[in-house]
Parts: structure tokens; C-alpha cells; sequence
């Protein structure tokens, strides 16, 4: 099993996962034009990407999901109360080969399944994703909302993990966002501290490594983020951090 991330944070999210064979992609947050690009240089065609799979209806997950679909043919899936809330407030074109599925599901394609998992993210009907086959499991573990109680169990059962360390709360309270901002950030809907990702990963017996995903801009940096997670998760565990301007490169498992 390969990954990488092609872009990671609240200008655009994008991850290729292949496995047996399978190329798919979760989430569509950058453009076609800029994915393709990206997956070019890792050896890989988009137009041979299997599924395109949503987690939320926030802008920077779902803004080009069309544009995959029309200009590369890729199918899309989405929950219907995702699709329904995304198409509300933008402009996603014409979608021609739409596959619904429920957050909890498990989506199925040859020997890989993809697990769904609701989150309590402040976006409509949100879910996260196990990507698994005969021998491995990866997570894609971003928008979490709160450490909620499955959590450290999916953790325990992965092998490799892109998990959101969005913000230091030093940073985020000192930072320039109105009060509001604030609260919804660290609230319950809202995101992921390093500190929380790092006792998270503590879970994670098989875990190979960890890339750290959906950093902010304003209250985070990468060497923090990493300084953080060094402090407290084990020795052994490779720590990545995932770009918000590039891809991350391929990651194996």
C-alpha cells in the first residue's frame, strides 16, 4: 500500500491512496489540472484513479469534485446530505456518475474496502476513512471535530495514519481570530490540537508512521507541529508532515 498526500490544509485537501492495484483519491480541495500534475510526478495517471471519495461539504474538500469527473471521468462518492449541503453554496457543474454511500458504510473495491466513519466535524454528515486490504490499514483521519470515542480504537488498528494536528493552543489563543473563531476551532465541531493528535497516535502499537495533516496557517508550522509529536508519541513512530503547497512524495506501508 502507497499514499501521499497532494495538498493538505484549508486552501485545498487531497490524498492518493493505491493499494492491490487501486489508485483512489479522498477529497477534491485542489484542481484537477494541479492533482494530475502532482500525480504525474509520482508516477501516476489521474485518469486511472478508480473513485474520488468526499468527506464533507467544506470548500476546501469538495470545490473541484466536478471538474475530476468531467475532464477525467472519475466516479464520485459522496453521501447524499454532503452532495446536497456542497451544492447549495457552490458550484460543483454537472455531475454525471454519482455513487451514494451512508458515513459508517463500507465501500468495496476488489480486495480494498474503504471504511467510513462519521465524525462530529462541523460539516454535513462528515466521515473519515480506513483503507484496507488482506495485510494493511491506513487511515485518513482529518475534520475530526473532537477526540470522539472511537477514535483511539480505529488508531489501534492502523498501520500507517494521516491524522490532523491543526493548531498549537498557544498560538491559537494569542493569534489574531475573533473570539468566535476561536471557540468553534477548538470546540467540539471544530478541529484536532497537536497535543491531541500526539496522545492519539500513543494508540498506535502497529503504526509504521504517522503524516501530519491539515496544519493551519495562522496557528500552527510544521517544526512545531513535529517538536510536539516528538515530545510525545513513541520513539520508533516516523513522523511526516503533509504540505500545504506540494505532495508529500509517496509514503509505503
Amino acid at each position: 500500500m502507497i499514499a501521499a498526500s497532494l495538498q493538505s490544509g484549508s486552501n485545498g485537501n487531497c490524498i492518493y491512496v493505491e493499494c492491490d492495484g487501486v489508485g483512489l483519491l479522498f477529497d477534491a480541495g485542489i484542481c484537477g489540472a494541479v492533482a494530475a500534475r502532482r500525480l504525474a510526478a509520482l508516477g501516476r495517471d489521474i485518469r486511472s484513479v478508480r473513485a474520488v471519495i468526499i468527506s464533507h461539504d467544506h470548500a476546501d474538500h469538495i470545490r473541484y469534485a466536478g471538474v475530476y469527473q468531467r475532464k477525467y471521468g472519475i466516479p464520485l462518492y459522496v453521501t447524499a446530505r454532503t452532495l446536497c449541503a456542497a451544492e447549495a453554496k457552490l458550484d460543483l457543474g454537472k455531475l454525471s456518475d454519482i455513487r451514494l454511500f451512508l458515513a459508517g458504510g463500507t465501500l468495496s473495491f476488489g480486495e480494498v474496502s474503504v471504511r467510513t466513519l462519521p465524525t462530529p466535524h462541523d460539516g454535513q454528515d462528515g466521515a473519515v476513512f480506513v483503507v484496507s486490504n488482506r495485510q494493511k490499514s491506513l487511515g485518513i483521519l482529518t475534520d475530526l471535530g473532537h477526540v470522539f470515542r472511537e477514535l483511539p480504537q480505529v488508531i489501534s488498528s492502523l498501520d500507517a495514519v494521516f491524522i490532523e494536528s491543526n493548531y498549537d493552543p498557544v498560538l491559537l489563543a494569542k493569534g489574531p481570530y475573533p473570539p468566535a473563531l476561536k471557540r468553534r476551532i477548538e470546540g467540539a465541531g471544530g478541529h484536532i490540537s497537536n497535543y491531541e493528535a500526539a496522545e492519539l497516535l500513543c494508540e498506535g502499537a502497529r503504526l509504521q508512521w504517522a503524516c501530519l495533516a491539515h496544519l493551519s496557517e495562522t496557528n500552527n508550522y510544521p517544526s512545531l507541529a513535529l517538536e510536539t509529536h516528538r515530545k510525545i508519541v513513541p520513539e520508533g513512530l516516523v513522523v511526516h508532515t503533509a504540505s500545504r503547497y506540494s505532495s508529500s512524495g509517496l509514503l509505503s506501508v
